[in-house]
């Protein structure tokens, strides 16, 4: 009596729309970002300017955090196969793992040097660090504001580069601040408090980020939703006795799965109740992607490995059933679609 099912619905429209507009933004970002970074890199070498090149370099980082990007968002779009069924979406997630850590390293490595200078600040050519800091300030201004037609809310790679860009920008408003204190009072310690403030602004947007891509490749449940609420909600349907084996994650940004088994009294017709569960998931949850396992009392299987909401109550699996046979089998269901998922199998032993 195992009934599966996937709606993709409109919401894989939506999420393939903001993909597009998500590589045009990256793609324009990353020629403006690259542009300047070739002016930048040419002119320090001209004039011998050692802050010009050193701007040069945080340029380099953001050339390199969107063209990454921009690849994993290339990557995304091919179509699922047989070896792959979900495609290579969690390339995306890569990606934004990378320029994460990435900016986490250079925040502590500006954290560190900042630090150092405190106790002994250099002086600095502030009219000069004012000039670069302002055209810098400039291009990153322009390349966030491309970023930002893309989906910098939901698509976790594109929120990334868009970090990255912030995070140059911010050191370009520092700069700029920072140069105008020393230019007028001559107080160069500003220069390395203002770094560590950034850095420390960075490091936290960055860490929100790693987090979130680890939390993903992990195949945690998504951040936006409360497995315990979902198990409720479902549990309360007409002629459901039980959830349980719920599993929900996240295979790319704004693409998140469910499967569940959903045990309904016996002789209940189980598709009326496979409709209602999939209508709330989509109503209520946002949840277009839905495998779902109708059960009744004379459905037997072994142990299973439980969701995560078990820890908030005992869920020992028993299913009221004698296991006294044993038992070896992953349930072969067929699937009534002609594309492959490459859902987590419930791992059934």
């Amino acid at each position: 009596m195992g009934f599966h099912h996937h709606d993709h619905g409109d919401g894989h429209d939506h999420h393939q729309h903001g993909k597009g507009a998500s590589k045009r933004a990256l793609l324009i970002s990353f020629l403006i970002i690259a542009v300047f970074l070739v002016v930048e890199t040419i002119g320090g070498f001209l004039t011998n300017s050692l802050a010009l090149l050193s701007d040069a370099g945080h340029m380099l980082s953001d050339a390199l955090a969107l063209l990454l990007s921009l690849i994993a968002v290339h990557f995304a779009a091919r179509p699922p196969s047989a070896k792959r069924t979900f495609g290579l979406k969690r390339f995306e997630i890569l990606a934004a793992l990378t320029n994460g850590v990435t900016l986490v390293l250079i925040s502590l490595f500006i954290f560190w040097e900042g630090f150092q200078r405190m106790w002994n600040p250099p002086e600095v050519a502030s009219g000069s660090m004012i000039i670069i800091a302002t055209v810098g300030l400039l291009a990153n201004i322009a390349a966030a504001m491309v970023l930002m037609r893309g989906d910098t809310k939901n698509n976790v790679n594109v929120r990334s580069a868009y970090l990255h860009v912030l995070g140059d920008l911010l050191g370009s408003v520092g700069a700029i601040v920072g140069g105008i204190l020393m230019w007028a009072f001559g107080w160069y310690i500003a220069d390395p408090i203002i770094s560590i403030v950034v850095a420390v602004l960075i490091m936290l947007s960055a860490w929100r980020v790693t987090k979130e891509s680890v939390n993903i490749l992990l195949e945690g449940a998504p951040s936006r939703l409360d497995t315990t609420k979902v198990e409720e909600s479902l549990s309360q349907l007409p002629g459901v006795i039980k959830v349980h084996d719920l599993h929900i994650w996240t295979v790319t940004s704004g693409f998140d799965s469910l499967t569940c088994h959903l045990v309904v009294e016996d002789d209940l017709p189980s598709y009326p109740v496979l409709n209602n569960a999939l209508v709330l998931l989509e109503k209520e949850f946002g949840i277009t992607h839905a495998t779902i396992q109708i059960e009744n009392s004379s459905t037997r299987h072994g142990d299973l490995h439980c969701q995560a909401t078990a820890d908030s109550h005992d869920h020992d699996h028993n299913h009221e059933h004698d296991h006294d046979h044993d038992h070896d089998h992953d349930h072969d269901h067929d699937h009534d679609h002609d594309h492959p998922h490459d859902h987590k199998q419930h791992s059934h032993s």
